[in-house]
């Protein structure tokens, strides 16, 4: 094919006969197209020796290639695991990652957020709970023209906005199986307070006590902020309860490592004398002894499919191209390890 000049992107689309949005999407190495798209507009970009330049179309697009994470969160670990599934889905693309921490209880919080979308021109923004629970954020990013996904443990958006998981579900599954095992007396270390992921898996907690008829008495309730430290005095409050609990569920890793280590203290064994469920199926659950019997949280994949979802654009395809679409729900599951018992 006769070369003129240096090749577009405009080129490229009109010659595969497709649109900018699907070249690019080829560019980003986007999984939202079919094979045969992706191998035409492939070869035509071969052909043309196209060469894309991101510091143009940044400028045309008044925005830079960025995907920004937004968080407030106590846990480093979820933290850590939202950035591997990110960069999962940005390596090989034309996006970086940048990532800011954000006090959801100052006054100034929305007033911070517009300041850092605006003065780094996002191309879109990954929103972590707590932050992501509150409406204002979503509206805000709205507001401004910056692409969203909010990430949770229920829907809170329209599919193209939203990653959610089963929590309530899943921790209703879970302790159905320490019932299972013949406990009555099952305490609950509790997330913090205006966590909407606390909520539904207390919720779901609840659910199957209920169903089983098994009273759950304050006493047998502490309270914990996904910290180590705090399952660790949440557990010895627990522990302190006669006759003592004969299972326990935290409502993250962290916290139910943190019992472990309260009751390693007090000489009980675990599981023989006290079995235990945590959340989320970090590291620290297969390392600690026993290895912890948890629920697999795919924080992961959701932050992947999050991150792809804002650098395709959403599902949608405006040129008649074949795509295929992102997941928005992601199932969580129990992984049975060895801190779990028939009771004595």
């Amino acid at each position: 094919m006769q070369k003129t000049g240096q090749p577009t992107i405009n080129d490229v689309a009109r010659i595969a006969g497709v649109s900018k949005k699907t070249v690019s999407r080829v560019i980003n190495r986007s999984p939202l197209l079919g094979d045969e798209t992706r191998a035409r507009v492939e070869a035509v970009i071969g052909d043309l020796g196209y060469i894309p330049n991101p510091q143009a179309r940044a400028l045309a697009l008044r925005r830079n290639f960025l995907i920004g994470l937004v968080h407030d969160n106590p846990n480093a670990q979820t933290v850590m695991n939202v950035q591997q599934g990110m960069l999962e889905a940005l390596r090989g693309t034309e996006f970086e990652m940048v990532v800011r921490p954000l006090d959801r209880g100052s006054p100034t919080m929305l007033d911070d957020l517009r300041h850092f979308l605006e003065r780094q021109r996002l191309f879109g923004v990954l929103l972590m709970p707590p932050v992501c629970e509150n409406d204002s954020v979503a509206q805000l990013c709205d507001a401004i023209g910056c692409r969203y996904v909010r990430m949770g443990s229920v829907t809170l958006d329209t599919p193209e906005h939203m990653v959610a998981s089963n929590d309530r579900e899943a921790v209703r599954g879970a302790t159905e199986y320490l019932l299972s095992q013949g406990h009555r007396r099952i305490g609950l270390i509790a997330g913090p307070h205006g966590f909407r992921s606390a909520r539904e898996r207390r919720l779901g907690f609840e659910d199957a006590l209920a169903e089983a008829g098994v009273a759950l008495p304050r006493s047998m309730i502490a309270d914990g902020n996904y910290t180590f430290d705090s399952g660790v005095t949440a557990g010895e409050r627990l522990l302190d309860v006669m006759p003592r609990p004969t299972a326990v569920f935290a409502c993250n890793d962290e916290m139910a490592a943190g019992v472990i280590h309260a009751a390693r203290q007090r000489g009980l064994d675990v599981p023989r004398d006290l079995s235990i469920i945590g959340f989320d199926d970090t590291p620290i659950a297969a390392h600690i002894w026993p290895p912890l019997t948890t629920v697999r949280w795919p924080i992961a994949s959701m932050a992947r499919s999050a991150a792809l979802k804002l650098i395709s654009g959403g599902a949608e395809e405006d040129d008649g191209g074949d795509t295929v679409e992102e997941p928005s729900l992601f199932l969580s599951t129990l992984i049975r390890r060895a801190s779990v018992a028939p009771v004595a």
